[in-house]
């Protein structure tokens, strides 16, 4: 039988092997998950939750959330300890998502004319956020804001850039109408890496996906530590 490593373009090993060096923040529980086979000839896919442990830290010390869901999370995990005594911080993996997303990379050893490249990387990120808001009329514009400003941060060249950002209103009636109103917020988008080098998109993307969960950044000097994939 031929090793079907031997099958792979080298370019998309390398792109693998440059996705495997990432240094994402810990705050990001990062898997690999089943890639779509019908996008591209070669494809991986990862997806990521940001979590705040059950004990009611977020994992970024004692600084204070900067928006949404983080902040919301921590004030209900507080209200929680408060009723009934002092957390025991044991269970950790029994904590609140924040925000979910998905990042796949694309690879066509052909090329692609849509693509401008062999590479494409698309993305998702979802994540809920109070009321008030989600009704901000500016909250898609910020949305890809943070996606181009995490991309000039990590110094990740890119071109033909795109996507959409989408509001989700949830609403509860009867016997749920005690459930506050909510928005999620979920942005779709994709680009294409200047080179088969991936490794600040992936970091990139991993800051988007906490700042979408309402972490605040890292301070200066602080660099993220290597996240360990889940088997």
């Amino acid at each position: 039988m031929v090793n079907a490593l031997a099958q792979v373009p080298a370019n998309f090993l390398y792109a693998l092997g440059t996705l495997r060096k990432a240094r994402c923040r810990s705050e990001l529980r990062l898997d690999e998950i089943p890639a779509p086979a019908r996008l591209a000839p070669f494809a991986v896919a990862l997806g990521a939750e940001v979590i705040i442990p059950s004990g009611g830290k977020a994992g970024a010390g004692d600084r204070s959330p900067v928006h949404g869901p983080a902040a919301m999370a921590l004030a209900r995990s507080a209200a929680a300890g408060t009723s009934s005594g002092t957390s025991t911080g044991d269970d950790d993996d029994d904590g609140e998502e924040l925000a979910t997303g998905r990042f796949i990379l694309l690879h066509d050893p052909d090329g692609s004319a849509v693509w401008d490249g062999e590479f494409r990387i698309v993305t998702y990120i979802r994540a809920q956020l109070d009321a008030e808001m989600g009704n901000d009329e500016m909250l898609g514009s910020v949305a890809w804001t943070w996606l181009v400003e995490a991309l000039e941060t990590h110094n990740a060249p890119y071109r033909a850039a795109g996507g959409t950002a989408t509001r989700i209103l949830s609403e509860s009636f009867g016997t749920l109408a005690d459930r506050p109103a909510s928005i999620d917020i979920e942005l779709r988008a994709s680009w294409t890496p200047a080179s088969a080098d991936v490794q600040a998109h992936l970091e990139a993307w991993s800051d988007m996906v906490c700042t979408f969960a309402g972490l605040p950044p890292l301070p200066d000097g602080v660099s993220a530590l290597p996240r360990r994939r889940r088997n």
